[in-house]
């Protein structure tokens, strides 16, 4: 098991705490009990995209994450992290002490991006949980059959699931996972939770950026279903008769002038169009497409549109009244250029207002892993509805806009 790091005491990741003993530990005033803030444990925290979620709803958790930049990230922002293999860290010291389980676990068997090489590991992964939800633990048999090593994380939380049965859970994964989450509801079900599973767009949840994800909420303790839109993509009545507000943009999110685009693979030959070969490029005058580390590459451009990357999924032209294009790491190779301006990149602040983050969030690691952390993380303004719908309670703050 590798040695797990208090990465709240220790913002360079490097000072061991043998986290059973402390957990188990409680002095007599009981303080040994806020290690769990709010009674929440969350898996593959990241840089801290669902604890931002929780802290706009007065919550927080202690969070898993094996990535040591990740865990400097989220350390800086007052969140409680682990740095450890959730893989095989063990559930006993949260038995009964927890309430909620979080968790984003990496998703190579369901994954576009890359080789793919994880597809063929989908079977596995099924049997995993199938498995563990019956009290068996049939990883290390599975993995040595897996082409991805990482293929198996995606079942990790039905382990922590059925080791302490919260009261409530929140997954989120691409949208590929859906049929992993279906499996995940059917148990969850045959348990005695109310379970919703659906796909949810970020852009209706006052998020800047047209981000699908699978989510998976449950509760046994109360019924849920799908966290209620607050914008539309046109204005639309609410359930109540109210008007949901129009989607936010890149340009009111970023504070950008009209005619923005964004080019994310730089000066490329262009086609009998005019049209720059083998990228895309699309105005800022809407949401932004779902940021991924890529976004590093993004070029921001006056006049002309944003482009991304041949590796990117998502290909068409935005506005800049619209949402951005879902956020990866190459969001750093996106400059505004145009007649009589000069190209810049996409800074990382951008993109992690384009993700909800606070503009004054700051992120550890390379310029190649600030990225990745921002791309990789669940958008906290989408965080915290969802989380509203399991604990019941309302979701207050909106988006951070650049000044």
């Amino acid at each position: 098991m590798t040695q797990p790091t208090d990465i709240r005491r220790a913002p360079d990741v490097s000072r061991p705490l043998r986290v059973v003993d402390a957990l188990a530990a409680k002095s007599a005033t009981g303080a040994g009990s806020s290690l769990i803030p709010n009674d929440i444990v969350e898996l593959f925290r990241g840089p801290g995209g669902w604890a931002e979620g929780l802290r706009m709803l007065g919550l927080a958790d202690i969070g898993l994450e094996w990535d040591a930049a990740a865990c400097r990230t989220a350390h800086a922002a007052g969140h409680a992290t682990i740095q450890t293999d959730v893989a095989t860290y063990p559930t006993a010291p949260f038995k009964d002490r927890i309430a909620g389980l979080i968790a984003s676990a990496p998703c190579q068997a369901w994954s576009r991006a890359g080789k793919r090489g994880g597809l063929a590991d989908q079977a596995l992964v099924h049997q995993a949980v199938h498995d563990l939800a019956h009290g068996r633990d049939t990883r290390a048999g599975l993995l040595a059959q897996c082409q991805d090593e990482r293929s198996l994380l995606a079942a990790e939380p039905m382990r922590w699931l059925y080791d302490l049965r919260p009261e409530w859970a929140c997954l989120e994964e691409v949208p590929d996972v859906l049929p992993l989450f279906q499996q995940y509801a059917g148990i969850l079900r045959d348990w005695g939770y109310s379970v919703w599973v659906g796909i949810l767009n970020a852009a209706d949840y006052g998020v800047p950026q047209t981000r699908k994800r699978a989510i998976l909420l449950a509760s046994r303790i109360r019924h849920v279903t799908a966290p209620d839109p607050t914008h539309a993509k046109s204005p639309a009545l609410d359930l109540f008769g109210g008007c949901l507000a129009p989607w936010v943009s890149m340009a009111d999110a970023l504070a950008l002038p009209s005619g923005v685009t964004v080019n994310t693979r730089g000066d490329r030959p262009k086609d009998e169009r005019g049209r720059a070969a083998g990228g895309n490029e699309f105005s800022a005058d809407g949401p932004s497409n779902a940021l991924t580390g890529r976004a590093r590459s993004w070029k921001l451009r006056s006049g002309q549109g944003w482009k991304l990357p041949s590796g990117d999924v998502e290909r068409y032209e935005r506005a800049l009244s619209e949402p951005s294009f879902t956020i990866t790491s190459t969001a750093s190779r996106c400059k505004w250029v145009g007649d009589g301006v000069e190209e810049r990149s996409l800074t990382l602040a951008e993109a992690a207002i384009l993700q909800s983050f606070r503009a004054d969030h700051s992120f550890y690691g390379t310029r190649t892993k600030q990225f990745e952390q921002v791309g990789n993380a669940v958008p906290p303004l989408l965080a915290a509805h969802i989380v509203s719908v399991a604990t019941g309670i309302p979701v207050r703050s909106t988006l951070e806009v650049a000044a």
